[in-house]
């Protein structure tokens, strides 16, 4: 599988995001794509398990993503919940630059690279 190319890795800005739409990854929800403020990339699914919010919409600050409803805070690298209101975990999936391009691997483990 060579993966799905998101972007430029130098379009997205640090602690920004991105979207993938479900339907291009073959997934049932959006994955969200974060260039987190340590210059690592991370994939997640893109909606929040406490209450449907974009968390690509959120803030990224190292290797958590807070929502940007209600504060839920979760881990980039696991997809642990790290605190209420959120109690169930994310989805993550592999992402990788290659050739200066992003790309993502939906529905593989981001720990499967």
């Amino acid at each position: 599988m060579q993966g799905i190319r998101v972007a430029a890795a130098s379009d997205i800005d640090e602690g920004d995001a991105v979207t993938v739409d479900a339907a291009i990854a073959g997934t049932r929800d959006n994955i969200a794509v974060f260039h987190s403020d340590n210059g690592n990339f991370y994939a997640l699914d893109d909606t929040c398990t406490h209450e449907t919010a974009s968390l690509a919409d959120g803030w990224v600050e190292g290797t958590e993503v807070e929502c940007p409803i209600h504060s839920a805070k979760f881990c980039l690298l696991t997809g642990k919940a790290l605190c209420l209101p959120a109690t169930r975990s994310m989805t993550t999936h592999r992402v990788e630059v290659r050739d200066g391009d992003l790309y993502l691997y939906p529905s593989v483990t981001a720990d499967a690279q």
